[in-house]
């Protein structure tokens, strides 16, 4: 005669609630190495930064006095030329100007975007 035998309840749900422990920390060491989505904040006046150039801390409002145009393209406070037709040169949708630079450092010597107000206002 054959004897079987059975594993108990209790032993059996601890090893899938292993199992699904092990799932849970795999995912979350994937998604560890998995870069984030850029996400945008918005300006002083409520409009959004484009997420290409803020992940929510780099862009702020630059005084006047930190950006000059000369016929190289945007000067800044730093000394770094965004050339006119450099496709960083974003349109502000106030009057300021605004900078995006790694962490919101303005001393910074890299810009990621730049938003020029319109000649016009």
């Amino acid at each position: 005669m054959m004897k079987t035998y059975r594993v108990p309840a209790a032993h059996s749900n601890g090893r899938r609630g292993g199992l699904r422990l092990l799932r849970l920390l795999a995912a979350i060491a994937l998604a560890a190495f998995l870069p984030a989505p850029a996400i945008a904040h918005q300006s002083p006046k409520g409009w959004q930064y484009d997420s290409s150039c803020c992940s929510g801390m780099d862009c702020y409002q630059a005084p006047t006095s930190d950006v000059k145009e000369t016929k190289y393209g945007y000067q800044l406070s730093t000394g770094e030329v965004i050339p006119y037709s450099d496709s960083r040169i974003k349109r502000s949708r106030d009057e300021f100007f605004h900078e995006c630079k790694p962490g919101g450092d303005a001393k910074s010597q890299h810009s990621f975007c730049l938003y020029v107000p319109d000649h016009d206002m």
